[in-house]
């Protein structure tokens, strides 16, 4: 199939997702109403796909962005594909819906496209969104996923969302999802930290082979955020081989790391502030990487995780999304 900026995957429910999405992810030092501005410049640009989460608490002026684009025309609200996620704090089977209804409050829409479970790692239950015991450790709970899941396709049934995913799952979190007596609906997608230092392609294949979608975050890198990330580990943006090809085609690496993973079949989620780049980062659709270079961008692998959060290490479940 030839790939164009309309280009969409069909999910296993048959919702169609697009294949670029714009990550509104910001450390908090930065003032939230960047997301706004960005969220609005990206719609503008020709991003139909927005990511976002609870925790990112920037749901209500990612929320004015879109419904301002809608007043303007530029689009429809069926246009607009909107992922919300399950914080860790709210897996109990009774906070799930309430979760989602205040999001969509602060978003003010009437419904999500796709709405997934952030993490498989519970907290303690309740609105303290990272709940610390006196030593500073993170106080966990242990929800069985699979009631989490239920609770999930109740809201789908309820229609307030038209897709349920996870995020950063292994294979053997997703198969406890899969092999649950009566599922009712099967995640539509799992997406995790992918980048050409981590290119999850065993994860990839298992996902594809249940019709799962494989999202990628962090394709071109982290933000670096100092709570999350090695300041130490490497620049995706600099890698000496990334680098060389995106000047054979007369591209930016960024362009390069987003293509390579859209051939090799994932939704690829960019993320950027800067007008310039958020546009850049969509004009990937008129050039092709061939076999030798994608040989070349796949040998980069090395299995280095961005988000190394330490501060979940103790949680029986970790690590998570482990490569397979």
């Amino acid at each position: 199939m030839e790939l164009c900026a309309q280009s969409c995957a069909t999910m296993n429910d048959g919702h169609k997702i697009p294949l670029i999405g714009f990550g509104t992810y910001a450390p908090e030092e930065f003032p939230k109403v960047l997301a706004e501005d960005a969220t609005k410049v990206a719609i503008e640009v020709g991003y139909r796909h927005i990511d976002c989460a609870y925790v990112y608490g920037n749901e209500p002026d990612v929320g004015r962005a879109i419904r301002e684009k809608i007043a303007d025309g530029v689009v429809k609200r069926e246009d607009v594909f909107y992922t919300g996620k399950l914080w860790n704090t709210f897996h109990t089977p009774d906070l799930v819906r309430p979760a989602l209804e205040a999001s969509l409050q602060d978003l003010q829409l009437d419904y999500m496209d796709l709405f997934i479970i952030h993490t498989p790692l519970e907290m303690k239950p309740g609105d303290d969104l990272f709940p610390m015991d006196e030593n500073g450790q993170l106080i966990f709970h242990n929800t069985d996923i699979r009631d989490t899941w239920e609770a999930m396709e109740s809201c789908k049934d309820a229609g307030l969302v038209k897709s349920i995913g996870v995020s950063n799952f292994n294979r053997r979190q997703i198969e406890l999802i899969l092999n649950k007596p009566g599922l009712k609906y099967k995640p539509v997608c799992n997406q995790v930290e992918c980048h050409i230092y981590l290119n999850q392609r065993k994860l990839l294949d298992f996902c594809r082979s249940q019709d799962i979608v494989l999202v990628g975050y962090s394709v071109l890198g982290s933000s670096r955020d100092e709570k999350w990330i090695d300041q130490n580990s490497p620049v995706v943006l600099e890698d000496p081989v990334l680098v060389t090809i995106a000047k054979r085609h007369n591209k930016s690496p960024a362009q390069v790391a987003i293509r390579f993973f859209l051939q090799l079949g994932v939704v690829v989620l960019a993320k950027s502030f800067n007008p310039k780049r958020i546009k850049e980062n969509f004009q990937v659709f008129d050039f092709q990487l061939p076999p030798e270079e994608m040989k070349e961008l796949e040998a980069l692998n090395q299995n280095y995780r961005y988000v190394q959060a330490k501060r979940w290490e103790h949680h029986p479940k970790f690590p998570f999304a482990d490569e397979y």
